[in-house]
């Protein structure tokens, strides 16, 4: 992808067609085609290319032993573009190393619309889009667990509302503002490029992001091709295509068959045809795919053909644009060494829960629950043991004495559909000082958007003052966090407690919510049902 398209200015979405409509019918945005939801219907197009990112590293592993020399790896390495990892201002801080030193990996895989070379624009759509700025149309969240035993990914739908933060595009100093208001998620792309897409992910789940990969149209058609197909399954004979010339063209018949160049393409973005038509259908077709992939890559004793290696390093390296944390093959083969530690049956993929805000979707309560789990490293699938409390490690530094800890108290009860309580940064800064914190402060200048009340501190020598605090309030200790983007002990008073002075903590259950919609990564046994009205 060229970093002059990725700095173009970000083009009005309704402007971008789903390469599965008719042209001459205009973007999948319009009719009377609805969003998609738990309650069925269509929904602008997202996610058709969910699962470029991930032939693209898992191929890389292979390929790591396929280099045949210093020049050679030269020569791969030489294809990979790179681009920063992040644009925003505010960072989330690394996650604290469990009790064996080690931390949980976050990757942002990213599908970017890219219309920017002859291959894409054929593969993409319409010929008014050729060199338009790229849409982060797929963005997926891969989060390696902290001891490598599991693994948990969610799909954020392209059409989500979300803050897009302010992003600086470290080339050429390019400052884009941040948004105003909630706009779609996949717009991010476009505001100095995937570091900005990494930002808002960060802003909106609280999760730490390490590295992103991303792959443009014309990747997931060369990795199909270079692992000889996909294994995918559906319960009738399909054909993606209806009267009026809408459908990605998908045509099989009923079974399973492997899928790879083109085909393969056109059943990650098939909407039409799969299940009620919607965009959920076709992030769980989009699912299934990856699950078959990776135990294809896992049991295709072909790809030790040196001839294939080579061909499949290649595409491999063609295709991506990385972090400067994965811009070698070595660090790339160097991550797939560690993803392939997880063994499919602890592989979970999910959906976002979302609901409808008009034509377009937004996180649920159900949602800030799955970025709880990831955040607090809790598997998906239910296979952790739970964890023992008494276990937790001792801060670095113990903590000082109440009336010697300062404490700055914020506003953060602000949420999309209420204004921020007023005078709980007095309260509670009262309530501190009346429990012999006389160094409380209330910070008066303005209210931020916190979903629950947290005690964020800023390096190692204040964490055991931070756990006082919250021990002192009554908040649980998986809420005390460190953070970056404050000076000293930070009490924000989020929206579980915009009233009343004494917290209660919210009941937590460590259970991937039913509207995630969960699929394990060994089930070999998934098919796809068919629409009626598309079969032959």
């Amino acid at each position: 992808m060229t970093q002059s398209a990725v700095r173009a200015t970000v083009r009005d979405d309704r402007r971008e067609p789903d390469p599965e409509e008719d042209p001459a019918e205009g973007p999948a945005n319009g009719g009377d085609a609805p969003a998609s939801g738990t309650d069925g219907g269509h929904r602008p197009r997202r996610g058709r290319r969910l699962l470029k990112w991930f032939a693209a590293v898992l191929a890389l592993l292979i390929a790591g032993s396929a280099t045949a020399g210093y020049l050679y790896y030269r020569h791969l390495n030489d294809k990979i573009e790179k681009d920063p990892l992040h644009l925003g201002d505010n960072k989330v801080a690394e996650p604290t190393p469990n009790a064996a030193g080690q931390t949980p990996l976050n990757i942002l895989l990213i599908g970017s619309d890219a219309r920017d070379t002859e291959e894409n624009q054929q593969l993409g759509g319409a010929r008014e889009t050729f060199g338009s700025t790229p849409l982060a149309d797929v963005q997926m969240l891969v989060h390696l667990s902290a001891d490598r035993t599991n693994m948990s990914v969610i799909s954020m739908p392209r059409d989500t509302l979300v803050h897009i933060p302010k992003c600086t595009d470290p080339d050429d100093g390019t400052v884009y503002p941040a948004s105003n208001g909630r706009v779609m998620t996949n717009q991010s792309l476009g505001h100095g490029g995937p570091g900005c897409t990494v930002a808002t992910w960060e802003n909106l789940t609280g999760i730490h992001i390490d590295h992103f990969v991303m792959v443009d149209f014309a990747g997931v058609v060369s990795m199909a091709d270079a692992v000889g197909g996909v294994p995918v399954c559906v319960d009738a004979n399909i054909h993606s295509r209806d009267s009026q010339g809408h459908g990605s063209g998908l045509k099989l018949p009923e079974g399973t068959h492997p899928v790879k160049g083109e085909q393969a393409l056109q059943w990650l973005r098939t909407r039409y045809g799969f299940e009620d038509g919607s965009d959920l259908a076709r992030a769980k077709a989009q699912h299934m795919y990856m699950n078959s992939l990776v135990r294809q890559l896992r049991e295709n004793a072909t790809l030790s053909s040196p001839n294939k290696l080579r061909r499949l390093a290649e595409k491999a390296t063609e295709a991506l644009t990385v972090d400067p944390g994965l811009d070698t093959v070595k660090k790339l083969y160097d991550l797939s060494t560690e993803l392939r530690k997880v063994e499919p049956e602890r592989i979970t993929m999910t959906t976002m829960p979302n609901r409808y805000v008009g034509a377009r979707v937004e996180p649920t309560e159900d949602a800030e629950k799955l970025f709880r789990l990831v955040r607090e490293d809790i598997a998906l699938d239910g296979r952790d043991k739970k964890p023992e409390k008494e276990r937790e490690t001792a801060p670095a530094d113990p903590a000082a004495e109440d009336a010697e800890i300062a404490v700055q108290v914020r506003n953060g009860t602000r949420t999309d559909t209420l204004a921020a309580a007023s005078g709980r940064t007095s309260t509670i800064a009262g309530v501190l000082r009346d429990k012999g914190f006389t160094g409380a402060t209330a910070d008066t200048t303005g209210a931020s958007s916190e979903k629950r009340t947290v005690v964020r501190y800023p390096s190692a020598d204040l964490e055991g003052d931070a756990r006082r605090v919250a021990e002192a309030l009554g908040i649980p200790a998986s809420a005390v966090k460190r953070s970056t983007d404050v000076s000293g002990v930070t009490l924000v008073v989020g929206a579980d407690w915009r009233e009343g002075t004494a917290y209660e903590a919210p009941e937590e259950d460590d259970e991937t919510p039913e509207s995630a919609h969960a699929l394990n990564g060994a089930d070999d046994k998934a098919c796809m049902h068919v629409n009626p009205a598309f079969t032959w």
